[in-house]
Order: structure tokens, then sequence, then C-alpha cells
């Protein structure tokens, strides 16, 4: 890929699916275990974990180990920039109205219950 975009399509790409923009927007209320997610999103674990694993590899996220467990979190804040910046520019081309955005307000009011080949 010309100019070392490559990188930066692989974040983009991380991104890419509804089912990994949703356990960030989850994260970005709290930490959460791989089988808290699964309960909460209603996935297979498998599907899970190989969404965690693209999103981890792409450095969004990162894993804290409590015992036997590993509590994820969004390992930097300018993943919800991002996001809000990608909810802002559907706002101005007039497509926000096929996507339901909201990960910065709904992490502030704290409104959500506690393998990248797609």
């Amino acid at each position: 890929m010309p100019g070392g975009l490559a990188p930066v399509a692989a974040v983009f790409h991380s991104l890419s699916d509804p089912t990994r923009l949703a356990i960030v927007k989850r994260l970005a209320v709290e930490e959460a275990r791989v089988s808290d997610l699964v309960s909460e999103l209603a996935l297979a674990q498998s599907t899970v974990s190989a969404h965690m694993a693209c999103l981890r590899d792409c450095g969004l996220v990162a894993g804290r180990a409590q015992g036997r467990s590993v509590y994820y979190s969004l390992s930097r804040p300018e993943v919800l920039e991002l996001l809000a910046q990608a909810e802002a520019l559907l706002a101005v081309t007039g497509k926000s109205d096929s996507v339901c955005c909201t990960y910065v307000r709904d992490a502030k009011q704290q409104s959500l219950p506690g393998g990248c080949d797609a």
C-alpha cells in the first residue's frame, strides 16, 4: 500500500464490523471480560474472542489479568474521539439517519449496561 497507509487501513478495518463497534461501545463504559460481552451482546464466545483478538492486535483494547480472568478496556481515549469524528462526518454528509453512533455521549452518561476477516 502506498505511503505507509497499511497500518491506518488496518485500524479502520478493525472498526469496520458492527460487532466490533458494539464491543468498543461497551468497553467505553467500563472494562469487561469476554464472558460479560458474550452475555450482554448475545454472541458466541468464539465470536467475541475473535473480535477481541482483532481489536487487541490493532492496539485498540488492552487486557488486565486478575486471577483466572482477563478484563478488557479501551487502550486509548482516541478511539472514542475517532468514533465521534465518524459520527460528525455522518451528520454533515446526511448519512446519520441510517447509522446511530452515540459512543461518546453514551460513555459519558454511563447509559449502557454494566479475527479481522469480516
